[in-house]
């Protein structure tokens, strides 16, 4: 997601990257998103900068309400059509989630934020829009993954530590934080992931 001021953060790229592949990511839920999430019961889902859907898709599956959110108009039509093929139903949003808000009044039982790796800070309003209980779920690219991992955004700018994970969590409640290592054809990638609930009751 690039333009020169705004590193990785430019749609037309994102569309072109999809345009030129049947597939750019795996149909299949991320691994680590499968596990965290997995378990959790079915409620209100926003899917954060969903590229091709396959998170919203497989949350839907699994009798979530889901909205997902890319700004990739590409990205989101393949996710619509994996929609249309399983039989599920997504509220599918193109915008940019820098800036974009939900209809007010509007909250979460699990907002998932999976590799999406922009300058803006983005946690804070997020943290706004979970429901009491609701958990804030983030699995990026570990800023160690640039030296010692493979794959991955190359700006140290734009990669996660717990540090900042932590940070991202403020006012709520974390129960998990730490890298996860991820085996790819071409060698081992280190991710970060954070599980982090909001605190009141619900």
């Amino acid at each position: 997601m690039s333009t020169p001021s705004r590193p990785g953060h430019d749609a037309a790229v994102w569309d072109d990257r999809y345009a030129n592949t049947d597939r750019l990511w795996s149909a299949t839920p991320n691994a680590t998103v499968a596990t965290l999430v997995g378990d959790l019961p079915a409620g209100r889902a926003l899917d954060v900068a969903a590229g091709e859907g396959r998170h919203a898709v497989w949350l839907a599956g699994r009798g979530w309400d889901v909205t997902a959110v890319d700004f990739s108009a590409v990205g989101i039509a393949r996710g619509r059509a994996g929609a249309a093929d399983s039989d599920v139903p997504v509220d599918w949003v193109v915008a940019d989630v820098t800036t974009w808000a939900p209809p007010a009044d509007t909250s979460y039982d699990l907002i998932l934020v999976a590799y999406l790796h922009v300058p803006e800070d983005v946690f804070g309003r997020l943290r706004e829009w979970l429901a009491p209980g609701g958990r804030l779920v983030v699995v990026g690219h570990a800023l160690r993954n640039l030296t010692e991992g493979v794959g991955g955004p190359q700006n140290p700018q734009l990669l996660y530590d717990e540090e900042k994970l932590q940070a991202a969590a403020a006012g709520l409640r974390v129960e998990r934080l730490g890298e996860v290592f991820r085996e790819t054809p071409d060698g081992t990638a280190i991710d970060v992931c954070l599980v982090a609930t909001d605190p009141r009751s619900v």
